[in-house]
């Protein structure tokens, strides 16, 4: 795990600050920016967000495909956390805690875009961040490119009907053209232009042009997702000071959520008696998000000054600290499981 990835939580921290300052100092240059924008789709942040995805994209190997049925239980297992699982437990925490809980705290606009921010987040699994996850529990790092790779398909297909269907059952109004069109722009698109890099790139099948290639997309892949926090937090800026408690109120569903599905997923890995080096990773995979995806989608679909982008982003920053220490929980009950 490199310098970036360990202390993700802490550089989405310094974003936010700097975001929240610059956005009371200087109002009117987040004005200007987040009037730069065409169909509902802020073209700053969608460039910003491209430079997160694409790196990610290039990495995904589809020919690992081949080898989809050689351990399908892990494989079944995942699926099973991603779309049928952690999309509606994530809606209902949502509409527990902010049509409930918090219902006295949070105004209704603001606690349905929660909602929907999280609900984004439930429907997205993680795509990049699972291979470091994986390496740090001594995940089978073949079966994780399968994993990811299967996940991403299914994405393509699945995401906006599960994302408008529970956005619905939320009683919230579902702009299909915009969130279709937000799943080409982030999901497809990249997608497709990641394989014809990676084919581009790897024609000699060594690796050596594709590891340079990422090694220099990298620092702009951080770039992006700092930058754009940075703007998220400047164009909620008056939001935030007037209601700071607005991040806990967040952070605590997400909390809840992202340990349980993790709690979930392990014992039905054990019951299933999958070896540990499969159980990890299918896991981890199971229990992360796709956040860049989540954060595009809330901008284009409720735009830049939401509830909904904001849930997003307290997504990025309870995530890695979250994750880390379930690596170490994998870690520390490796003995539970017979390799």
């Amino acid at each position: 795990m490199g310098l970036f990835e360990r202390y993700l939580s802490v550089w989405v921290g310094i974003a936010i600050v700097v975001g929240i300052l610059f956005g009371s100092i200087v109002p009117d240059a987040f004005a200007i920016i987040a009037g730069i924008e065409y169909a509902h789709v802020n073209l700053v942040i969608a460039v910003l967000i491209w430079l997160m995805i694409y790196p990610m994209m290039v990495q995904i190997d589809f020919s690992s495909l081949k080898d989809v049925g050689k351990k399908p239980k892990g494989l079944a297992l995942t699926l099973i956390i991603n779309w049928l699982i952690k999309p509606f437990t994530m809606a209902f925490l949502g509409w527990l805690f902010f049509k409930g809980i918090f219902a006295d705290w949070v105004d209704p606009q603001t606690a349905t875009e929660y909602i929907a921010g999280m609900i984004l987040l439930g429907v997205a699994p993680c795509t990049a961040m699972v291979f470091v996850w994986s390496q740090l529990t001594k995940g089978d790092a073949n079966y994780t490119l399968v994993q990811v790779s299967v996940n991403d398909i299914i994405m393509i297909f699945a995401f906006a009907p599960i994302a408008g269907f529970l956005l619905g059952v939320t009683d919230i109004t579902v702009p299909w053209t915009t969130l279709f069109l937000s799943v080409v722009l982030y999901v497809l698109i990249p997608l497709v232009i990641g394989a014809i890099t990676r084919k581009k790139l790897d024609e000699a099948n060594d690796h050596s042009r594709l590891n340079q290639f990422l090694a220099t997309m990298k620092p702009w892949s951080i770039v992006g997702l700092l930058a754009t926090v940075v703007l998220l937090f400047g164009f909620q800026s008056k939001t935030i000071l007037d209601k700071p408690q607005a991040i806990i109120l967040i952070a605590i569903p997400l909390l809840i959520q992202t340990y349980g599905i993790f709690a979930i997923a392990y014992f039905m890995a054990k019951k299933m008696k999958l070896p540990h080096s499969i159980a990890a990773p299918a896991c981890m995979i199971g229990t992360s998000n796709f956040f860049e995806l989540a954060v595009a989608v809330a901008i284009s679909v409720f735009g830049l000054n939401s509830g909904a982008a904001l849930a997003t982003v307290v997504g990025v920053l309870v995530e890695v600290p979250v994750m880390l220490s379930l690596v170490w929980l994998a870690n520390h009950t490796r003995h539970w499981f017979t390799e």
